[in-house]
């Protein structure tokens, strides 16, 4: 017996499409207004009469729905004042719910620094996932810093686990940060597609492939690094660098990235003048790269074991700010120490006798309310 549907006319299809699209809008008003209301109930102390901590926990449990979505539709609802004319963008049908999701985020990311005029415009040409991917580069060009933190805060959270099975299989669960995740598919993609036309393993299977082949073979990560040139000196209003996966990543990483990797460089004058394409060469190869290795042994982290093979060249002054490519302006670091100096605030200074000292980054203490007496 066959059982597979018979295709709709064009008709009938036009007409879904249709009734789709009014459904989706009746959607987003109703949300709009689960949002607004969910603000009022955050501002009530109901919920903690009811034995919840928080309205959020409140809502998860009652209206049955994750933490994520429900506090979605809290920032929504908090954010409202702050974006009318999204409001009416999204009521006449202009925008959807989720775009109004990516600009309350956004304006509780940048804060005072938020302007809706600024996005409304790209909100309305653009998808919410595209608009997401945007408003990143808002985010890092109002500031720079905390999103370079968060960034920071998001690699910090990082875990691979690796269990072997009594049959000597091992298994993998974990996740990596953006950045890290962008460096780990540009890997293994090139090395995991079809090889040829009799090759019939599926996808998942492919990739497990390539992380192998890429372990025993040693594959040189490459990755294209596209940035401007306010990015690459750290200016105010500087949008994000990008990988060529399309990641918004911190001017703070591409300096790490540059300062011994195989990295393409392409650089932009202002939003669309490519003014530099550089080619895709270690900055630290050769004889420069054995006597560093001879002088350094491996990483010069106080403290730290790793050898040469496994640390890279660090620039005590990164070549875009002036430094140099002598040895007096190289040192060899480990990826996790190569990484706190850069994008972990740690600073790696000399003293006068020539040892290096390793400066933590200034500690914030949040700040103290002192309770009734």
């Amino acid at each position: 017996m066959n059982f597979m549907l018979q295709p709709l006319p064009y008709e009938a299809g036009e007409a879904l499409c249709k009734r789709l699209i009014e459904l989706r809008h009746q959607i987003d008003v109703l949300e709009l207004e689960f949002a607004r209301l969910s603000s009022e109930f955050d501002r009530s102390d109901y919920y903690e009469d009811e034995g919840f901590t928080t309205a959020l926990n409140w809502i998860r449990v009652n209206c049955h729905m994750n933490s994520s979505l429900a506090g979605d539709r809290m920032a929504v609802g908090r954010c409202l004042e702050r974006l009318p004319e999204s409001t009416q963008a999204m009521c006449s049908g202009e925008l959807g719910f989720a775009h109004l999701v990516v600009l309350s985020r956004t304006a509780e990311a940048v804060r005072q620094n938020f302007h809706e005029s600024d996005l409304l415009d790209k909100a309305k040409k653009n998808s919410p996932g595209k608009l997401h991917h945007l408003c990143d580069h808002y985010r890092h060009a109002n500031d720079p810093a905390r999103f370079a933190q968060e960034q920071a805060e998001i690699a910090e959270q990082r875990k691979l686990k690796l269990s072997t099975w009594p049959n000597g299989v091992v298994s993998i669960d974990g996740f990596l940060d953006p950045v890290g995740g962008a460096a780990f598919r540009s890997a293994l993609e090139p090395l995991a597609r079809p090889n040829g036309a009799d090759d019939t393993r599926h996808a998942e299977q492919r990739m497990a492939d390539a992380l192998v082949e890429l372990v025993c073979a040693k594959q040189t990560v490459s990755l294209q690094v596209t940035a401007s040139v306010e990015t690459l000196l750290g200016l105010p209003g500087a949008p994000a660098g990008e990988t060529d996966l399309g990641v918004p990543i911190s001017a703070k990483t591409i300096e790490r990235w540059a300062c011994d990797c195989s990295v393409t460089r392409v650089l932009f004058e202002g939003e669309s003048t490519v003014i530099d394409v550089g080619r895709a060469v270690r900055t630290v190869k050769g004889p420069r790269r054995r006597a560093l290795n001879a002088r350094d042994k491996g990483c010069r982290w106080p403290g730290c074991e790793r050898p040469a093979g496994w640390s890279a060249g660090h620039h005590f002054v990164f070549w875009f700010k002036g430094g140099d490519s002598s040895l007096g302006n190289q040192v060899l670091l480990c990826h996790r120490h190569h990484w706190m100096v850069h994008e972990g605030g740690w600073q790696l200074v000399r003293s006068d006798g020539g040892k290096l000292l390793a400066v933590p980054p200034p500690t914030r203490f949040k700040p103290y309310v002192r309770g009734p007496d």
